[in-house]
């Protein structure tokens, strides 16, 4: 597999937010999200085996919650599903955050998926989404929906209407997006959607979702990698 880091810190986002956290940050991804802030996994990462992969998550004990992110994780499916039940085995508490592009039927279930669907406000990654990996989800996974302004949220709240997302997933997250060129200031006002207006368009619907701040962009500078 092909690797760009692999460190310990705090989960950011989901219902795991603020939980320790070993992340295994996986290189390449297919898409190109027009917020994305990882754009540094595009390419490149180094090769290691399933064995020296898991060793690097032992000796981060005694944590056992392991985040497996990117990139897009899934393009690596034919390694990363094996190492998946290796961990499993050993009592691993596993989540994977993907945009659902790649079909997600042969996750195990005990891995808690993290599925991002891309709004307009994505550009060219929007309606990328496989409609079928909603016939994979649980009630241990959580759609995410990355909002950067209007356009988005009414995308969001249509396609969790549509499709009774509150009837498959745990939890549906709406997450504001951060502009591209963020100041090194931990404050909101890095943000390219105003959370207080997006909590105010929850409200006035009642939308069953969770608002989802990326906290790690509030405790360390927000371009700060390996957090």
């Amino acid at each position: 597999m092909h690797l760009i880091e692999l460190y310990k810190s705090v989960q950011g986002e989901s219902s795991f937010a603020g939980v320790p956290c070993i992340f295994v940050r996986l290189a390449g991804c297919n898409l190109r999200c027009a917020w994305c802030d990882s754009e540094y996994t595009f390419t490149g990462g180094k090769p290691f085996t399933l064995d020296e992969i898991e060793q690097q998550i032992k000796a981060l004990a005694p944590c056992t919650l392991v985040e497996f992110t990117g990139g897009e994780p899934m393009l690596q499916a034919k390694e990363l599903l094996p190492l998946m039940d290796r961990l499993l085995a050993q009592d691993y508490t596993l989540m994977i955050e993907t945009s659902g592009e790649r079909p997600l039927a042969e996750v195990p279930k005990a891995v808690h998926k993290i599925v991002d669907v891309k709004c307009p406000g994505a550009g060219s990654a929007a309606n990328t989404f496989r409609l079928e990996n909603l016939e994979a989800l649980t009630k241990n996974d959580e759609m995410k929906f990355v909002i950067s302004n209007r356009e988005d949220y009414d995308f969001a709240r249509d396609f969790i209407g549509t499709h009774a997302l509150h009837e498959k997933a745990g939890q549906i997250l709406l997450s504001p997006a951060f502009t591209k060129t963020p100041s090194p200031q931990r404050t909101a006002d890095n943000m390219a959607l105003d959370p207080r207006k997006l909590v105010e368009w929850m409200l006035a619907d009642g939308l069953p979702a969770r608002l989802s701040l990326q906290i790690h962009k509030f405790i360390w500078e927000p371009m700060k990698k390996g957090v």
